[in-house]
C-alpha cells in the first residue's frame, strides 16, 4: 500500500519506520532539520529496549504535491499544526484515500457521528472556520488512539521507548474495509492494532490522562511518576479526571473507567515525560487547545461545570504565553 505519514515526528516517525520495514511504499511529510536528516541519511529507528538501530529509506518532502495520491494518509501532528495540514493535504488524496488521525485530544470530527449534536455540532475552538472539515471530511476518517511512547533525540532519529498499541475506528463505530485493511497492515508491521466499535470512547479514555497529566507535568516540570507520588497533585488530577468523565457522559461517551484505574495505566509506564513536558523543555509550541479548549467547549455545550479543568487551562496558557509557546487556535 502507498501510505504517507503527515508529520514524521516521534509517533509518526515510528509508524513510518515500522510500515517501511513491512515493505509498504512509505513517504513522509516533514520539515526543517528533521527533513534534511531523513533525506540524507534515511529515517533511523532506535529500539530503546534492545538498543538496536535500523535505517529506512523513505521518500521525504515538505511539499505533499511531490508525493502524489496515497491509499492512506496518517496525520500525526499536534493540533496546532492541523490548519497547515488542511491547506496542504489535497495532493495526497484520490477518491479512495483514507485519512487517519493519530493524535492526542478531542478530534475536530468528534460530534459528526454522535447522537448528541446529531452531526450538526462543530467544535469552534478546534475548527473555527470549518477548514479542517472541508479538507478532511468525516467520510474519509479513521480515528487512531495512540498508546505508545517515542521521542526524537536528534534530527532523523526516532527513539521507540515503550508501547505499540494503536486503536482504530471510524467515527460513530460503523467500521468498513478501510479500517480492517489498515489494522491488518499495522499488525503485520509489528504494531498492536485494535479495531474499536466506538472510537470516540477510546479517545475519551486517553483524554482523561492527556488533560490531566500533560498540562500538570509541563507546569511542574515533573515526570508522571512524581505527579502520582505527590498526594496533593494527584488529588488535583483526580478531580480533573472526574470532570472529564462527566463531560463525556453528558454527550453519550462514557469512558467507563475510574480515575484511580486511569492513573494506574500511567503508573505502569514508570518514569516518563509527557509529550507536553518534552515540548515545554524543547521550547516548542504546546498542544493546549487540542487537549483543553475542545474538552471545555464540549462541557459548555453539555452544560457541565468543570472548574478544575478551567483553572488548569488558564494556568498552562499563562505559563506557555510567557515563553511564546502558546498561540490560540481560534
Amino acid at each position: 500500500m502507498k501510505i504517507c505519514i503527515y508529520g514524521a515526528g516521534a509517533v509518526g516517525g515510528f509508524i513510518a519506520a515500522r510500515l517501511a520495514h513491512a515493505g509498504h511504499d512509505v513517504s513522509v511529510v516533514a520539515r526543517g532539520a528533521h527533513l534534511e536528516a531523513i533525506r540524507q541519511g534515511g529515517l533511523r529507528l532506535l529500539e530503546r529496549a534492545s538498543g538496536k538501530e535500523e535505517t529506512f529509506r523513505v521518500r521525504a518532502d515538505s511539499e505533499p504535491r511531490s508525493l502524489g495520491p496515497q491509499d492512506y494518509v496518517i496525520v500525526a501532528v499536534k493540533a496546532q499544526s492541523l490548519t497547515s495540514v488542511a491547506a496542504g493535504i489535497k495532493p495526497l488524496l484520490n477518491a479512495e484515500t483514507s485519512i487517519v488521525t493519530a493524535m492526542n485530544g478531542v478530534p475536530w470530527w468528534f460530534f459528526d457521528r454522535l447522537r448528541a449534536g446529531t452531526g450538526r455540532e462543530r467544535l469552534e475552538s478546534l475548527d473555527p472556520q470549518g477548514a479542517l472539515s472541508r479538507a478532511m471530511p468525516t467520510e474519509r476518517i479513521v480515528g487512531c488512539v495512540v498508546h505508545l511512547a517515542a521521542s526524537t533525540p536528534e534530527p532523523g532519529l526516532v527513539s521507540h521507548n515503550m508501547g505499540k498499541k494503536l486503536i482504530l475506528g471510524e467515527p460513530g463505530g460503523k467500521n468498513t474495509a478501510r479500517t480492517t485493511r489498515l489494522a491488518e497492515a499495522l499488525g503485520r508491521a509489528g504494531l498492536e492494532a485494535i479495531v474499536s466499535p466506538f472510537i470516540e470512547r477510546d479517545f475519551w479514555v486517553k483524554l482523561l490522562g492527556n488533560v490531566s497529566f500533560n498540562p500538570v507535568s509541563a507546569l511542574t516540570l515533573s515526570t508522571a511518576d512524581r505527579l502520582i507520588e505527590n498526594g496533593q497533585v494527584k488529588a488535583y488530577m483526580v478531580e480533573i479526571m472526574r470532570e472529564v468523565l462527566a463531560i463525556g457522559r453528558a454527550v453519550g461517551v462514557d469512558a467507563d473507567i475510574e480515575p484511580e484505574a486511569r492513573i494506574d495505566m500511567a503508573r505502569a509506564l514508570g518514569k516518563f515525560k509527557t509529550s507536553m513536558l518534552q515540548d515545554m523543555e524543547a521550547g516548542k509550541p504546546l498542544e493546549i487547545d487540542g487537549l483543553l479548549a475542545g474538552t471545555l467547549e464540549i462541557a459548555r455545550k453539555a452544560g457541565v461545570k468543570a472548574p478544575f479543568t478551567e483553572s488548569l487551562f488558564g494556568l498552562i496558557r499563562a505559563r506557555a504565553s510567557m515563553t511564546n509557546q502558546y498561540t490560540p487556535m481560534a
